[in-house]
Formats: C-alpha cells, structure tokens, sequence
C-alpha cells in the first residue's frame, strides 16, 4: 500500500508540474515543462549523488581511515544483502546521517562527525542500518526525483510572474492568477514532497531495525538526534533545505513537529512504532538475528575520520559522547 501510495504522489507531482506549465503557456508551456522535467530527472539520476555529497563537503573514508565505522556498515550492508555502498563523513557537530544514490549498485551512506562522536556503537549501527533500508527500498531515488521537481516547480511558478500566461491560453492568469501560482504551486509541490518522505521514513525504521537486530537502539538513537537537532545548527542544511528530507531527522530548526508541513514523521511517533516493534518480536532484537554490534568488539584504537577540507586529526569514531 506505501508503495503504492508513493506512485500516485509522485505521479502527482508530474501531474503538478504539467499543470503550472499549462497556467503559463498553454498546451506548449505544458509540453515544454514536461520535456523539462525528464530531462531534470534524467540528470538527477546519474548526478544527484555527486551533488549532494559535494554540496554538504563530505569526504569519503575507508577500512584504512575510519575502520570501525566502515566495518561497521560492511557488517550492516552484508545483513541486508546489499552491496557495499561508497562511506562517507560529513564535518558538522549536529549528530544526523543521509543515504543517496540512484540504486543499491551506486549507493553512499553518510554520517556526521556529530554522529560519530554522540552515539553508541549501538546507535550508530541503528541510524545506518536506517539509511541502508533507504537504499534497500530505493527510497533514495524517489526522494531525489521529488526533490528535483519541487525544485523545477518553483521555478516554474516564479515565471508565472514574468510571462502571466500565453495567448493560446484563453483564460490567461493575469497578475492576480500569476501571484496565485508562485505562491500555491511551490506549496502543493512541498506538500507532496513531505507526504512521500513521511510514509518512507516508518517503512525504513521498520527495515533498519531487522537489518540492526535493535530496535530499541534505533529508537535511542531517533530521541538523541532529535534533542541535539534542536541545539546544533546545521548551516549547510539551512542553506539548502531542499534536502532535509533526506536525513534520518529533519536537520532544520523547527522540524521536529508532526503536521502537514513536516518533511518527517514526529520522533515520539517513530519511537513508538520502534518500541511496539521491539515488543511483538521479544526485546531487543528484531528476528532471531544477533544485534550487528556484537559480531565484532569495539576495537580499542583511534580511527583518523575527516573533518574539514583537507585537514585531519586523530579521533574515534565512537567516543568523546556528550
């Protein structure tokens, strides 16, 4: 039902885009902004990753540079059936983590230093287990072709003011029907945006939590990373909140509340839904699995993990929680 739900919202969002075209030109300004959005699409298909791993600084690490944190989404992507996705770090003290990429062959999970260094292992292995259900479910694909529309839509809306409608338009929007679209569209494109991320979200928790084999320390992990989103700002967030959504919570101040604007569901609904989970199944554990964690002992060493430009300090991956 959730994917089905999913394939109308984002045929939708198509729909939408046609629509404003439509407003402003016409039967060709439809054509036009149709042939425009499958070529947004197509570029953010084979781009999309690239570009937002590079609009957020992130720099990619291995079994040489972060070991734990790397073994410890190969442990995770082996449980899933996933091929091993490109790692990556992001220097910013707000605890919170993203997965892009077009398909599981070409996938990237990201985490921030804040991540690494607040949580628990245990944690940590629950918040990517959630992303690689993400991955696993292709959610990362629709989360960017939504995102491209939204953003397409805008645009579109904003020459709404500009052109106010084509001669083989007979309604023609005029400067009232003009402002209305500028305003409305962008709004219906966010609202459907959020639909979509919202129904995707509980189905990764859900996954994450049998990947991880722990519920419950998915569920710690959401309350963490919703307390601290409320106190660490994340700049490069702010400055593109085009993709809030696709973090595990929405990084954005202000995010956190359960309502028609939410790009996420509220963490108290997730964590409840996690905890019913963890008690239907017996626990902690999700299945019969053992909980990822506790296939390898936390190694007693430092791992060197970037943390800006192309500077690097020894630092684990693990501690210095606060």
């Amino acid at each position: 039902m959730n994917y089905l739900k999913t394939g109308l919202l984002l045929a939708a969002m198509t729909a939408l885009f046609g629509a404003v075209g439509f407003l402003i030109g016409g039967e060709s300004g439809m054509l036009i902004a149709l042939a425009l959005a499958a070529v947004m699409n197509l570029f953010a298909y084979w781009n999309s990753d690239k570009m937002v791993l590079s609009m957020y600084g992130a720099r990619e690490v291995d079994a040489q540079t972060a070991p734990e944190f790397y073994s410890l989404v190969q442990q995770l992507a082996q449980r899933a059936g996933l091929p091993m996705p490109r790692v990556y770090v992001i220097a910013n003290e707000q605890p919170n983590a993203f997965a892009t990429g077009r398909n599981p062959e070409n996938a990237a999970v990201a985490a921030t230093t804040g991540l690494l260094h607040r949580l628990s292992r245990e944690e940590i292995a629950g918040v990517m287990a959630h992303e690689l259900a993400h991955v696993k479910n292709r959610d990362t694909l629709i989360m960017t072709v939504t995102a491209t529309l939204a953003g397409a839509i805008g645009m579109l809306a904003n020459f709404a003011m500009f052109f106010g409608g084509s001669r083989d338009n007979r309604s023609g929007l005029g400067i009232i029907g003009s402002i209305a679209v500028m305003i409305l569209a962008p709004v219906a494109a966010m609202l459907v945006q959020m639909a979509i991320s919202r129904s995707r979200e509980y189905e990764a928790d859900k996954a994450g939590a049998g990947i991880s084999g722990n519920p419950q320390a998915l569920a710690s992990a959401l309350q963490r990373i919703s307390g601290s989103v409320e106190q660490v700002p994340n700049a490069q967030a702010e400055g593109n909140p085009a993709t809030a959504h696709m973090f595990i919570i929405n990084p954005l101040h202000g995010g956190a509340m359960d309502s028609l604007f939410s790009t996420h569901p509220s963490t108290e609904n997730r964590v409840a839904a996690l905890m019913q989970l963890a008690g239907a199944v017996g626990g902690g554990s999700a299945g019969t699995q053992q909980p990822a964690y506790a296939d390898t002992p936390m190694a007693s060493g430092t791992a060197s993990v970037p943390v800006s430009g192309t500077a690097r300090r020894r630092r684990s991956p693990w501690g210095n929680r606060r």
